[in-house]
């Protein structure tokens, strides 16, 4: 499928069905470890997440987007799925992360050597691939934010382990091209939680991360999910983005309309191509389609069209499934806009 310019995409997850998980249980907590969320039973877990990702993959299309995922409906979270699937990873028995806001979060707690011992989500990008023809991105936990939602309790040295982590993404993320996946996209939201130490390894962690791949790679930010962080307490601006103008991923896409993000940033980004959140996920109606052409028109003015992919700010995982669809209704036909503006 030839994208258009302006083409719109998902940043991954889609709402899962009622059916599916129990959202009273997934409202509480953005899952580290597994918390078993299922409704269905194991012996019919797997079929009720194929029909359930049929559903998100046909509403993403239904409602225009360009470049698609499967929505992440096997996932419990946007990172536990693969990081527990890890050689030298206790998820049994988690360790602790207290949060600034001293929250508890149970967390693996790494007591071996990070290995990949085989596909995690092979299968998961092999089926999006049968069940369109549009293009197909599959994303992935970036090595830095792993490593900072563990304890380590074996590296004598932390930046060993994040670099482990981002050879066993490497291998993931080669084996997802060749089951079909168009585009890689690695989320790296905890760049900005620590970002002293995200300059000393982020960047080198992240081209280990995508090195050798030839399709289109990205690195997602973000402030957090809208459901789970309120716009009250989330910056105007991130501690660490222009330092992924010397990364190797070949687009970077950022949060920035709920937060009212100041566009000038993306100047910093230089030749990046930019997945821009122009949908605000805490709105509780669906955006216009004008309204979002305006965020793009905004956007324009600091990158040609030729490198803009319009986007909402963050997954959409947490909202009610017809706002979800509605929403990505409004980007598509905002983009649908402003092309044929510039056409």
């Amino acid at each position: 499928m030839t994208l258009p310019l302006l083409p719109t995409t998902v940043v991954g997850s889609y709402p899962q069905p009622d059916w599916l998980v129990d959202r009273a249980m997934l409202s509480k907590s953005v899952p580290r470890v597994r918390m078993n969320l299922w409704r269905v039973a194991e012996p019919w877990l797997e079929a009720a997440q194929d029909d359930a990702t049929r559903l998100a993959i046909q509403d993403m299309e239904r409602a225009g987007i360009d470049i698609v995922t499967d929505g992440e409906i096997r996932r419990e979270s946007y990172s536990n799925r693969f990081a527990t699937a890890l050689e030298g990873v206790d998820a049994v028995r988690p360790g602790q992360v207290i949060s600034g806001a001293n929250f508890a979060t149970p967390v693996p707690r790494v007591v071996g050597r990070i290995l990949r011992l085989g596909p995690v989500e092979v299968r998961d990008m092999a089926f999006l691939r049968r069940n369109t023809s549009r293009r197909a991105k599959i994303t992935l936990p970036g090595p830095f934010t792993m490593s900072r939602q563990a304890v380590n309790e074996f590296y004598t040295e932390p930046d060993e382990m994040v670099m482990d982590y981002a050879a066993a993404v490497n291998a993931e993320a080669h084996d997802l091209v060749r089951a079909g996946a168009d585009v890689i996209q690695l989320d790296e939201p905890w760049l900005r939680q620590d970002p002293a130490a995200a300059r000393r390894i982020a960047v080198k962690a992240i081209n280990r991360a995508l090195e050798g791949l030839t399709v289109p790679t990205v690195v997602h930010l973000c402030f957090g999910y809208a459901a789970v962080v309120p716009g009250s307490s989330k910056p105007v601006g991130y501690a660490f983005l222009p330092e992924l103008a010397d990364c190797t991923a070949t687009q970077i896409s950022i949060e920035a309309a709920q937060p009212r993000l100041d566009l000038g940033i993306l100047r910093d980004l230089g030749p990046k191509s930019i997945l821009l959140g122009v949908l605000d996920l805490a709105a509780p109606e669906a955006e216009t389609a004008e309204q979002v052409a305006a965020r793009i028109r905004a956007a324009l003015a600091f990158v040609p069209a030729e490198r803009l992919i319009p986007a909402p700010d963050c997954g959409m995982k947490y909202m009610a499934r017809d706002l979800a669809f509605a929403k990505l209704r409004a980007l598509a036909d905002g983009a649908a806009i402003v092309r044929a503006e510039l056409s």
